[in-house]
């Protein structure tokens, strides 16, 4: 692995080298966050980039540097998701054989996908850090160039070149707020943005889940931390690059850290108010500033939208928690008399409070369901957290006992 610090210099080579391949992707206002967060809001799309994030531009990078001795011995590389595709992707447009050892839990549709683009899939383990230990062994065994995620100097040059675009596209920029996992993204952009605008700040956002930089920030140690499960799964880095946590000390104006909850309902809202698609370490940086983490009355913040590859059935369960934890769906359990008429008294209350029944369950037999008894399962569009108050209370009012199953 190549050691140089990467400067500025690098990160214009390599937008040099990404002319003709790699999207420059729009930098777009959103009223309706500026008015949530209090800054005026700009999404950098780099979720609608090619193979769906931008971890194309240092893998193609990278690649664009390997000499004709290297490209042809092939290159490997051990990711579940967005790098594995950007690798894929270059490797094909250089004609390397490429490599990509993914875990076995893998998704099917993050599997087709690199295959599409003309990797060899070779899955081994259950986690990242199993495939990787995996593509190591490969590597010494067949001469491969290993291409790391993020902590190669190659690697940041390229994911530098959305800082450059940003400064270009938004001069007047006060702020960018980057998703941060092993680094490679922020510290590019840190590296480009400091170098011609200081005075803009950069912050990292990791999910706390897996928040190993804001670990290393303020213990001083740096560390292997223990698995954590994120929806932030692109981020989920559990140990800091060595050249990036150096470059993020440097460069990088703080780390800020997002819950689980607060990225889901980031999803939510891109979808529902923007009509974007971005996957959980994408929403990440959109939470920070939905749920104060980035201060108020900076100007006008960049938010880099990273990338928009989450599996369809990820999506689903993610836009139901995130429904629930904003109160807009209510699973609703209620014991009744077992006769005519019963269901629907409960129904015209329901009605009458504004809330959608979406389905109605029966069940008469359970522990907690006496003889002559039924109970009903609702599921209830809602409005918000105050709405559900009213109709547990409502319920309450009128001799019920519900009970929320969310």
């Amino acid at each position: 692995m190549s050691t140089f610090i990467p400067t500025l210099n690098d990160i214009q080579a390599a937008r040099t080298r990404l002319q003709g391949v790699v999207l420059e992707t729009p930098v777009d206002y959103s009223k309706t966050f500026s008015t949530m967060t209090g800054n005026n809001i700009y999404f950098k799309l780099e979720n609608l980039q090619k193979t769906g994030s931008f971890k194309l531009r240092g893998a193609f990078n990278k690649i664009a540097n390997l000499t004709e001795e290297e490209c042809k011995r092939g290159v490997i590389a051990a990711s579940a998701g967005n790098h594995a595709q950007g690798v894929a992707f270059a490797a094909s447009y250089h004609q390397a054989p490429c490599t990509i050892v993914m875990p076995e839990s893998a998704s099917l549709a993050k599997i087709a996908a690199t295959q599409g683009y003309g990797a060899n899939v070779v899955l081994s383990g259950n986690s990242y850090d199993d495939a990787y230990a995996h593509a190591l062994q490969l590597q010494e065994q067949h001469g491969y160039t290993y291409v790391h995620a993020f902590d190669d100097p190659y690697i940041i040059s390229g994911q530098g070149t959305v800082g450059l675009e940003i400064l270009e596209q938004l001069p007047s920029a006060n702020a960018i707020i980057v998703p941060m996992g092993g680094g490679g993204l922020a510290a590019g952009i840190a590296v480009a943005v400091k170098a011609l605008r200081p005075d803009i700040k950069v912050f990292g956002v990791e999910a706390s889940a897996a928040a190993c930089f804001r670990h290393a920030l303020d213990t001083g140690v740096v560390e292997t931390l223990p698995p954590c499960p994120t929806i932030a799964d692109g981020i989920a880095v559990r140990r800091p690059g060595d050249l990036t946590l150096t470059l993020a000390k440097q460069y990088v104006d703080d780390v800020l850290t997002v819950e689980e909850d607060e990225i889901a309902r980031s999803m939510v809202l891109l979808l529902e108010r923007s009509k974007l698609v971005a996957e959980g370490s994408a929403a990440a940086a959109l939470a920070a500033c939905l749920y104060g983490k980035v201060p108020h009355n900076i100007g006008n913040v960049v938010v880099v939208l990273s990338g928009g590859n989450i599996d369809v059935t990820m999506l689903s369960r993610v836009i139901e928690h995130g429904l629930v934890e904003s109160g807009r769906f209510l699973r609703l359990a209620v014991n009744l008399a077992d006769r005519p008429g019963a269901l629907r008294d409960l129904l015209d209350i329901i009605s009458g409070l504004g809330a959608n029944v979406l389905s109605v369950q029966h069940h008469r037999v359970g522990t907690s369901i006496a003889l002559g008894q039924t109970e009903v399962e609702l599921d209830l569009e809602t409005k918000d957290t105050n709405h559900i108050h009213l109709i547990f209370h409502t319920l309450q009012e009128h001799g019920y006992k519900p009970t929320n199953r969310c």
